[in-house]
């Protein structure tokens, strides 16, 4: 099927004028007003936690709670996740959700992925916003589970009052209690806003094109460490496509997430529960079919000489080792979830079979050393 020339859409009125000039009242009438006439402290502070608020009731609350089912949340939590996910003015949590759904689908196709990637930065940035394209309309039949949530669906039916209170009364509000009415207006309501869209569509565009891929190279997604600092932490989205449904993108303890560490903390204090996160063996078995499939991509590319026949050699006894891994650890998991099944008494903690998972475990954990090894051989 060939690709429908972005052109051939016909433009959306409502959000190119609404990007334009709020962009246009950023760049021209924030600096114009600072320089005239200064901001408050206060203007800077709501500036700061308004885009806090934003970002993160995208990130924890449309993309992880919503879209994905990560973890599930207190209804006071998702209320503030609404409140907060209408003010980034980007939809209702019911179309956003079903947009990303698709996404996630069929990524990639150019046809179907409403912000697919190989369509070059500024489609997947933000030009699929600015005209109908037949990929763009949401398809509600996927977001039958959130159909049924009675505050998804006020959100949804009541989100253009919902919106507009939320960017223009709650910032003006913020403004007449602190003095700077329309100092804070400007920062809180109009460069916020600005900001926190463009910070989120970094996702689509950014994560899609710059970066690495540890996880999987079957699609465009890209682990991205300076995205996630600017996106509270869904810059690493290579991970993200492959474990969708993990409550992390930051995997690692050292990686930058801080809607990890927020849904965590919203647990803590009974405000979420049941986070869904990815067994350790099935990340670090991703990890490894990723670089074998770049050690033969490499070894395919390499004249034919004594060294390289050896380095093939090597790859594919790594290989046997590792599908046995992944066969040993497969029957453990049935194992383990017929004892689950039967309800024995005995901790899985302390069982025989977490010993031999996490020996397993060593022994992927060895083996990516290893084939670190070979990779920088092929050098």
């Amino acid at each position: 099927m060939s690709e429908i020339p972005f052109e051939s859409a016909p433009r959306i009125w409502s959000t190119t004028l609404m990007f334009s000039i709020t962009a246009a009242i950023a760049l021209v009438a924030v600096p114009w007003f600072g320089i005239a006439h200064g901001f408050s402290p206060a203007a800077w502070i709501w500036f700061g936690v308004l885009v806090c608020a934003n970002e993160m009731a995208i990130t924890c609350g449309y993309h992880r709670l919503f879209s994905h089912a990560a973890y599930q949340a207190h209804p006071v939590l998702k209320i503030v996740y609404l409140l907060f996910g209408a003010m980034a003015l980007q939809n209702s949590v019911l179309v956003w959700s079903a947009g990303h759904r698709v996404h996630h689908r069929y990524i990639d196709d150019p046809q179907r992925d409403p912000y697919c990637a190989r369509r070059g930065f500024w489609f997947s940035h933000i030009g699929w916003m600015l005209r109908n394209y037949p990929s763009g309309e949401p398809d509600f039949t996927l977001v039958k589970d959130l159909q049924k949530d009675p505050l998804v669906a006020l959100q949804h039916r009541y989100y253009l009052p919902i919106a507009l209170g939320m960017n223009v009364g709650l910032p003006l509000l913020l403004g007449w209690l602190d003095g700077d009415l329309l100092g804070t207006f400007l920062l809180a309501g109009l460069l916020r806003l600005v900001v926190s869209h463009h910070m989120t569509f970094f996702i689509n565009s950014l994560a899609h094109i710059v970066g690495t891929q540890p996880y999987t190279a079957d699609n465009t997604s890209r682990d991205n460490a300076v995205v996630a600092l600017l996106t509270f932490g869904e810059g690493y989205h290579n991970f993200h496509h492959m474990f969708d449904t993990d409550y992390r993108n930051g995997v690692r303890w050292w990686q930058w997430d801080p809607s990890k560490w927020f849904i965590r903390a919203m647990a803590a204090v009974g405000l979420a529960s049941n986070l869904k996160s990815v067994p350790w063996f099935r990340i670090q078995r991703a990890l490894l079919d990723t670089q074998f499939r770049r050690a033969e991509r490499q070894l395919a590319r390499q004249p034919a000489r004594a060294q390289i026949e050896l380095l093939k050699a090597r790859v594919a006894e790594e290989y046997v080792a590792f599908t046995n891994a992944v066969a040993a650890w497969s029957q453990l998991r049935e194992q383990w979830m017929q004892e689950k099944r039967r309800a024995m008494s005995e901790r899985w903690e302390h069982s025989i079979l977490q010993s031999r998972l996490q020996e397993l475990e060593h022994t992927l954990h060895l083996q990516m050393r290893r084939m670190r090894v070979l990779r920088a051989q092929l050098g």
